[in-house]
């Protein structure tokens, strides 16, 4: 299972606190998704050998029109491994799930942001994960962690109902914000969700992170067809 998580400079602990907080807890590897005007600067293989976890660098694309986000995921699509949308408006949203070239629409219902029946069947077309994100009901209170719950148990539904394929996350801006993955199940069964469903969308990281970098090696020439081995 990988955390997905922001380090700084979009977060407040290095790359390698991240790394080393997430092999005690138990994770078998990081995606760094930091927005793409806060890259961070790390060596991967470097920080994996220290810590024994896989280093995936990964983007989250910020753009205020889909024009935008297009001309950046095409532009971090062949040197990033995951590349994910920073999803806060219908806009944005309907353009993320189109694309075959995004991995995730990340926290989907955050800001203006919606996932109806429509975007749901897009997702689930174009291979494109949607987030449970978990951040906001683990930090906030009140009526906003109320909000998003129902958020997530409406999104829930739509996966549920048209098999769109998802990822999960803590999305922790500090080692001090990442939970174990037994912490996270724990949180998903009290607010609806199966260990199972949690654990997958744990998972599906580490199967993205798999699959692409698959796709970035010489033998893949497009989806379904490779160059012969031999």
């Amino acid at each position: 299972m990988y955390a997905a998580v922001h380090a700084r400079p979009d977060g407040q602990s290095t790359v390698a606190r991240m790394a080393q907080t997430a092999s005690r807890y138990g994770y078998d590897g990081i995606v760094v998704r930091n927005h793409g005007d806060c890259a961070a600067t790390f060596d991967p293989e470097e920080i994996a050998d220290e810590y024994d976890v896989a280093v995936v660098e990964g983007i989250e694309v910020r753009a205020s029109d889909p024009s935008r986000a297009s001309g950046l995921v095409g532009n971090h699509r062949s040197s990033k491994t995951i590349v994910a949308v920073h999803g806060d408006s219908v806009a944005i949203n309907r353009f993320a799930v189109e694309q075959p070239a995004v991995d995730v629409l990340a926290h989907p219902t955050r800001g203006d942001g919606d996932v109806n029946h429509v975007l749901a069947k897009a997702a689930a077309d174009n291979g494109v994960r949607l987030e449970f994100s978990l951040q906001d009901v683990l930090h906030e209170t009140g009526g906003t962690r109320v909000r998003r719950i129902q958020s997530l148990r409406k999104l829930r539904e739509l996966v549920e109902h048209y098999d769109v394929p998802y990822v999960v996350s803590g999305d922790p801006h500090s080692h001090l914000q990442l939970r174990a993955p037994r912490d996270l199940i724990a949180l998903g069964e009290t607010i609806g969700f199966s260990p199972d469903q949690i654990e997958t969308g744990l998972r599906e990281w580490a199967e993205l992170t798999e699959r692409n970098r698959r796709r970035q090696s010489d033998a893949f020439v497009e989806p379904g067809v490779w160059l012969d081995d031999e």
